[in-house]
């Protein structure tokens, strides 16, 4: 029999004992706070779920690291599982000045303009996906996001042919969704992910 040697992403995806109990101080806190965002919901139940599934909290503290304030928005009755959107008042400070997708970073990159990465990778990179417009819609429910920043969301295939993609953000009361070119990144633009566990 071979033996192979574990990847070093093996390795990065678990957290240490300290940085466990860290994030997941955090995210009670957070949870307490913010009751508004899930009611009905149990905080001990949540906490169960995560200590079941090192690798989802791995994903968590990525996006806490990344300055995205994880918290709990809803639970799947079929599934059973939580869902966790960034719930930062801004774009996530760790996640701007990225193209929406690795095209568009490429064909930014031809130009000699060289931006941090884009969402797409990033948020794969960190197991999370990005909210959709009907997500985001459903976070700025739940308080006054983006006010000041902007998030690209998950772009329909259609527009992204065209070379497109989409973002969205809240200014005079009211939520937005626009379109830039693919390639395109901004001081004041992350984007927001959503995390099963």
């Amino acid at each position: 029999m071979i033996m192979r040697k574990p990847s070093i992403t093996a390795f990065k995806k678990e957290l240490s004992p300290e940085q466990r109990e860290e994030l997941l101080r955090a995210l009670k806190a957070r949870f307490e706070e913010n009751m508004n965002r899930h009611k009905g919901l149990e905080w001990a139940k949540v906490q169960a779920k995560l200590e079941a599934n090192p690798e989802k909290l791995w994903s968590l503290n990525e996006m806490e690291r990344t300055g995205g304030e994880p918290d709990v928005i809803g639970h799947d009755k079929k599934t059973g599982e939580y869902i966790f959107y960034d719930c930062s008042a801004e774009s996530p400070k760790g996640r701007r000045n990225v193209c929406y997708d690795r095209e568009g970073q490429e064909e930014r990159e031809k130009r000699g303009v060289h931006p941090e990465g884009n969402a797409i990778d990033m948020a794969a990179a960190m197991g999370i996906e990005l909210l959709t417009e009907e997500q985001y819609r459903e976070l700025q429910k739940l308080g006054n996001f983006d006010t000041k920043t902007s998030s690209w969301v998950k772009t329909p295939s259609d527009i992204r042919k065209l070379g497109g993609a989409i973002f969205a953000d809240r200014r005079y009361g009211n939520v937005f969704i626009y379109h830039n070119s693919a390639p395109s990144f901004y001081g004041g633009r992350a984007f927001r992910g959503e995390l099963r566990v």
